[in-house]
């Protein structure tokens, strides 16, 4: 009877000693979609607000990217198009988004999304036009735990 004690009494503590140790627990991919679509809504606001400098952060360093007739570009060419598209006065921008699906797999997701981008010469009535550009953006979980974009394909329709 006595070792059923000990015994009884090893199992508990060893329950809880495995209560306080660390658990390997994947993300559930509903909480990574949800932070890729925040991070893609944040991208649209500080777009639309002027603000290149936010902008460039959604994308990686190691970014590649292609929009159609375009040669392959990487993160300084979208953060120095960012920073000139913005700082130009002379034309307003507006983008708004359509996000038609998000994969997730661990720490990697595709997402294939629709950007429409209004452009109009500031002052001049009359003088807005709209394109409309489908893509698929591969966006990879940071060691911070933020998802960004480290490749993507795009054209204008």
């Amino acid at each position: 009877m006595r070792l059923s004690r000990s015994f009884f009494g090893l199992l508990i503590v060893g329950i809880a000693l495995c209560g306080l140790l660390p658990r390997a627990t994947a993300e559930p991919s509903e909480v990574s979609e949800r932070a890729i679509r925040a991070a893609l809504e944040k991208w649209t606001a500080d777009f639309n607000a002027g603000n290149a400098q936010a902008a460039c952060g959604l994308f990686s360093p190691e970014l590649r990217y292609d929009f159609r007739g375009h040669p392959e570009r990487n993160y300084g060419d979208i953060c120095s198009l960012l920073h000139r598209s913005l700082g130009d006065r002379t034309k307003k921008y507006s983008y708004s988004l359509e996000i038609r699906e998000v994969l997730v797999s661990g720490e990697l997701a595709v997402v294939r999304l629709v950007w429409r981008l209004r452009t109009s010469a500031v002052g001049i009535p009359g003088s807005s036009a709209e394109s409309i550009e489908p893509g698929m953006d591969i966006f990879r979980r940071q060691a911070d735990g933020s998802w960004k974009i480290i490749r993507y394909v795009a054209y204008e329709e």
